[in-house]
């Protein structure tokens, strides 16, 4: 018998614990879990492109193990699977958990936490998306909002004054668009995010050759 529960601070929140279990297979946790050539080159890429992001390699190589694992994984498992340390591993789902990309899997009998991923990839995408929001724009907004109220009326920087006041126009406008956007069902946006290419078509945009 299985209990499965999430970072509660986090949108993977609203999925039904139940349905993210379904579907996914009880793993021996004594066994290794082997890995095919597939799974391995989308890890190993996976972890290259997240130290592009600037977020740690072993990390972004766990999430990734996660989102193509077929079962839920404890920390053995995974450290075994990526031949790692324990102790990287226990600090990299620290961090996974942080931004919301865990579900914690319990077992009557074991002491131990399994992990995995929500199954809805419009939804991960969402919750890294609103965590690198969180840490990245909104800061950058607030520091740009006060260095134009603090530049207003400086002839000196009048320029600064408009270029960064033009900055924090697209900033605002952006955010406040995605603040809408995903605020929506997730069908919706869904939908929204797949018409893009007939909308651009619609008014004259997209690149060409598209």
């Amino acid at each position: 018998m299985t209990e499965t529960t999430v970072n509660k601070d986090s949108k993977a929140a609203r999925a039904a614990p139940a349905a993210q279990a379904a579907g996914r297979r009880e793993a021996d946790p004594a066994v290794a879990l082997p890995l095919s050539d597939i799974q391995k080159r989308f890890i190993l890429h996976w972890g290259e492109m997240g130290t592009r992001w600037g977020i740690n390699r072993t990390v972004a190589q766990i999430h990734a193990l996660l989102i193509v694992s077929d079962c839920a994984l404890n920390a053995e498992q995974i450290t075994k699977a990526l031949s790692v340390a324990r102790s990287n591993v226990s600090a990299s789902l620290r961090e996974l958990d942080s931004w919301g990309l865990l579900l914690t899997e319990q077992r009557l009998g074991d002491r131990r936490d399994y992990y995995m991923t929500p199954d809805d990839v419009w939804e991960m995408f969402r919750i890294v998306t609103d965590k690198r929001k969180q840490r990245e724009i909104d800061p950058t907004i607030e520091l740009i909002q006060q260095l134009v109220a603090e530049s207003k009326g400086s002839r000196a920087d009048a320029h600064t004054h408009k270029r960064l006041s033009e900055l924090l126009d697209l900033m605002r406008t952006m955010s406040a668009w995605y603040e809408r956007v995903t605020g929506l069902p997730r069908s919706v946006y869904a939908a929204m995010a797949k018409s893009g290419a007939k909308l651009a078509k619609l008014f004259g945009g997209g690149r060409s050759g598209d």
